[in-house]
Parts: structure tokens; C-alpha cells; sequence
């Protein structure tokens, strides 16, 4: 096992990283204050892994909410569910949430935590590489919106994050792949050196080698931490993580929520981001087709819905909460591992990567 933390003061945490983590009390127990505790699950994970956890926890008062699994069930009416049990069950402000599950879980059970009570402990057991890698850390938690993605949520830190690599022999190779998208993320907006180490181990990730999977993991997360610390509410630094995800969430909202997996609208999105960057003459063509050549070898998809248009692009994008001034704010590349931030897009420039499809960076 290996141990990260979260640099924020006296909100500090740590991010384990290891294998047969679920079974530890001596990690999950140090992080829970009174004897109230409620784990918020969904309806894939809990068959799985809820009775290790319980068993774990055997001298907590553990209740149990269990959620309907898909993006399309972030919402609020879904979120009520978890209040409605902590109320059932009389949840007082001693109370630890649990989150075991993928990012949607883990997003809900957070944004739950930050507001139940004015504020209660919570903890991240992230059961997907998506949410082990990215969104389990940084205390970004909250819902959907039918007109936006996660409009509607806090900034909430957890007291601890468990990444157990050995739950990832579960996932199915969709969400696998999906979750590989953000990993690749990190080698381009920040660690040219990470994307090489990529390119040479893709396939033993693809093929779920445990000692690779944890290696990218901490590798991440080390990234994630480090910029989350200086820069906890994304005023600037942080949103670099955004690397694909503003073209990503246009295509999320377009298909509806679920029918493109969130790493997979976010790998178009940073092909797209990637030729962007290529006619803007900040990144050259060779790099730009490493990034889609590495994307697609994930098995991710490396180009947006064809049916997608620029008018329903720009429209969706307008409505994305990293909009400032009125302006859409992108995620670029100067060259892999550099990313910047800008709001400036010549028109021209931007209609041409929305309308090039399935030709980009060919």
C-alpha cells in the first residue's frame, strides 16, 4: 500500500493506494467519528462489495442506501433518496457517509455530506480507475442538471480516499477503457513524461496488470493532489483537469447522460481539444496524432457523435459552468504535457475542429 495526501491545512487527507484495502479497518476506521454510519452504494457495486465493507466496519451502526447505477440517475430526485434514509434512520451531525461506488455515487454521496446537516464526514471508497484516478479526489461533488453537467453541487473534501486496485478486476472493460481517458489526461495536460510511460504500458493496463494499474493510479493522483492543494476551487491552476471535458460534456448532454460513458465523451473531447490545438498552430500534427493514437489504442472513441452539429456544440458548451465573461473557456495544448487555458478562439478556427467529425487529426 501506498499513501498520498491531499495538502489543504487542517482539511488535509490521504489517498491509499493498494491491494485488499476493503478489508482494513485500521485505514477506513480513523476517518469515522461516532458510530453512525451510512454507506450510499448503487445497484452494481453493492452485490459486489457491501458485505466486505459492513464486515469491516462490524462495530459501526451501518445503514445502507443502495442507487440506481448511471450518469442519467445523477440528478436530484436520486439524491433525495440518500437524504430520505439519513433522515429515516435519524443521522445525527456525527454521521460518516460512505460513498462505494464510481463517480456517480461517489459525486452524490458528496454533494449529500456537504449539505446534509450544514455538513457531515464523509469518505471515498471509488470502485471505478475513472473515479480512483480523478474523481474521488478534490472534493468536487454534486449533480446533473437536463440543461448542464454537475451544475448543481459544492466543493467538499472527504476524510480519506481507499483505492483498492483489486476491485478493478470486476469492472467491465467498458468502464475500464472509460476510466483510462482521465489517465491519459494527466500525460497530456502536465506529464509528457507519464504519456511516454503510457504509450509502453497500455496494453498490460488494457489487460488489468494489477502492479501497472496501481502505478497509474498513484501517478495521478500525485498529479491531482498537487494541483487540487494549489488550487482548491479552481480559480485558476485546477482547471486544467478540464483537458477535453468542455467538448465532453456538450457530447454527455447531446446523447443524453449514460449513452456515452463520461471518459469516453471526455477522450473525443480531447482529440477534439487536441486538433484545436494543431490549428491554432500551438501543437504540431505529429503530436496531435500521438494523442489520438493513444486514445484509440485505449479503445475510446477519438471523435465526437457524427450527428453532432456545431450550432448544438456551441449551444451546449455556452451553458457549461467554466464559461466566464460570457466567453467558453477551453482547455489546449501548447505541446503533450503542457496545457493552457483560453478563451480567445478565433471562430473560424473552432467551427472548423467542430465540423471535422471523424477526420480529426488524420
Amino acid at each position: 500500500m501506498h499513501t498520498l495526501t491531499v495538502e489543504l491545512g487542517d482539511r488535509s487527507y490521504p489517498i491509499y493506494v493498494g491491494t485488499g484495502l476493503l478489508t482494513r479497518a485500521d485505514l477506513l476506521l480513523p476517518h469515522i467519528n461516532g458510530q453512525q454510519v451510512l454507506i450510499v452504494s448503487n445497484d452494481v457495486v453493492a452485490p459486489l462489495y457491501l458485505d466486505k465493507l459492513i464486515s469491516t466496519l462490524s462495530d459501526k451502526q451501518c445503514d445502507v442506501i443502495v442507487l440506481p447505477d448511471g450518469e442519467h440517475n445523477k440528478n436530484l430526485d436520486t439524491l433525495n433518496l440518500i437524504f430520505d434514509e439519513l433522515l429515516l434512520k435519524r443521522h445525527e451531525r456525527g454521521t460518516t457517509l460512505i460513498a462505494l461506488g464510481g463517480g456517480v455515487t461517489g459525486d452524490m454521496a458528496g454533494f449529500a455530506a456537504a449539505v446534509y446537516q450544514r455538513g457531515v464526514n464523509f469518505i471515498q471508497i471509488p470502485t471505478t480507475l475513472l473515479s480512483q484516478v480523478d474523481s474521488s479526489v478534490g472534493g468536487k461533488t454534486g449533480v446533473n442538471h437536463a440543461l448542464g453537467k454537475n451544475m448543481i453541487g459544492a466543493f467538499y473534501q472527504p476524510q480519506c480516499v481507499l483505492a483498492d486496485i483489486d476491485v478493478l478486476e470486476s469492472l467491465p472493460i467498458r468502464e475500464l477503457q472509460a476510466g483510462l481517458a482521465e489517465v491519459i489526461k494527466y500525460g497530456l495536460l502536465g506529464n509528457a513524461a507519464f504519456f511516454g510511460w503510457l504509450e509502453e504500458n497500455m496494453d498490460a493496463l488494457l489487460a488489468r496488470d494489477v502492479n501497472k494499474l496501481a502505478e497509474a493510479v498513484m501517478i495521478c493522483c500525485e498529479e491531482k493532489a498537487r494541483i487540487v492543494a494549489a488550487d482548491e476551487k479552481e480559480g485558476g491552476l485546477r482547471a486544467l483537469l478540464n483537458l477535453g471535458h468542455t467538448f465532453g460534456h456538450a457530447i454527455e448532454a447531446a446523447m443524453g447522460y449514460g449513452t456515452w460513458l463520461h471518459g469516453e465523451a471526455v477522450a473525443a473531447g480531447m482529440v477534439m481539444a487536441a486538433d484545436l490545438s494543431r490549428r491554432l498552430g500551438w501543437l504540431d500534427a505529429a503530436d496531435a496524432a500521438r494523442a489520438r493514437a493513444l486514445i484509440e489504442r485505449a479503445g475510446l472513441p477519438v471523435a465526437p457523435p457524427p450527428d453532432m452539429t456545431p450550432a448544438q456544440f456551441l449551444a451546449l458548451m455556452s451553458v457549461d459552468k467554466k464559461v466566464q465573461a460570457g466567453k467558453i473557456r477551453f482547455v489546449l495544448m501548447k505541446e503533450l504535457g503542457h496545457a493552457v487555458i483560453e478563451s480567445g478562439i478565433h471562430p473560424e478556427l473552432l467551427e472548423q475542429t467542430l465540423s471535422a467529425g471523424n477526420t480529426l487529426c488524420r
